[in-house]
């Protein structure tokens, strides 16, 4: 405990820095949104894709930011302290968009609990909040939360969670290794996480069971539609006629929600997109670039 509010008084000391490094890739396009969802980032750990969340910040931009929880991962850094430059320049450059005008809300997830005690707080421009009903441009109320609530592992057996925790990240060191040698082969990125998780019988009802109970609560609250993170699943689509947004995380997916000026919703791959732009002549690049 006494180390999450050491990192909360180093976050609002870090407000008023400006340290992150000149952005690379001026000449590359800003994509602009009304609004942006991401989640589960899990700041604080070796699986947290910094470089392409960094990417992601600098080439994006919005009138809201929604962090919809696990941003920074309590769980690993109370086991092993970690984190690197690139994760401090993440914490610098969602500050830096706050202060340029960005709406930054955060709500807190089961790895970053530690911060539900802030509820209502604002930490160098970020509010943070326990849940959101947000309005699209088009008029549908969406409820955004982080998803832990329907975890039937975390809320009735945390000790459980925290073994799943520990095997997944050792998923994710194999998954590094297996990565580097398959890139020394010439040959792309390849999941071995997503893969378990499309076979195992069980872990495609999990991922089911918990979409449909979140979409029974949103039709409770009386919302169109409910955005969340958690499950590191990005998805979009409608669940008995509520729309179901999920938008995924920056440890595997590379995945965020954006709203377009009217109110158009889409999932943001930016792993895809990334490896697009790589194959595409420099003349071009300007051309290719999504609207």
């Amino acid at each position: 405990m006494q180390r999450d509010d050491a990192f909360l008084r180093a976050w609002r000391a870090t407000a008023g820095q400006d340290n992150v490094p000149e952005e690379e890739g001026a000449s590359r396009p800003v994509q602009r949104f009304r609004t942006l969802w991401i989640s589960d980032l899990h700041l604080g750990t070796p699986g947290c894709q910094a470089g392409a969340l960094l990417d992601f910040l600098r080439h994006t931009e919005s009138e809201t930011l929604f962090l919809v929880g696990d941003i920074i991962d309590g769980w690993q850094l109370r086991r092993h302290w970690y984190w690197p430059q690139a994760h401090n320049d993440v914490i610098q450059k969602l500050l830096r968009k706050a202060r340029k005008g960005t709406r930054v809300i955060f709500v807190p997830g089961n790895h970053d609990e530690f911060a539900r005690k802030y509820v209502q707080h604002n930490f160098g421009g970020i509010d943070v909040a326990h849940e959101w009903v947000h309005e699209t441009a088009d008029g549908r109320r969406l409820w955004v939360m982080h998803g832990d609530l329907f975890d039937g592992v975390i809320q009735c057996a945390k000790w459980l969670a925290h073994v799943g925790d520990s095997l997944y990240e050792f998923t994710l060191r194999l998954n590094r290794h297996l990565n580097s040698l398959r890139a020394r082969l010439g040959l792309p990125y390849w999941s071995l996480s997503n893969y378990l998780k499309q076979k195992v019988k069980r872990a495609v009802s999990y991922v089911g069971d918990f979409e449909a109970a979140v979409a029974r609560e949103a039709r409770k609250r009386g919302v169109q539609g409910v955005v969340c993170g958690h499950i590191h699943h990005a998805e979009l689509r409608e669940i008995d006629g509520i729309l179901y947004a999920n938008d995924g995380d920056w440890v595997e997916s590379l995945t965020a929600l954006a709203e377009h000026a009217d109110g158009r919703l889409e999932i943001l791959d930016w792993a895809r997109a990334t490896r697009e732009l790589a194959r595409t002549p420099p003349a071009c690049a300007a051309v290719a670039e999504p609207a």
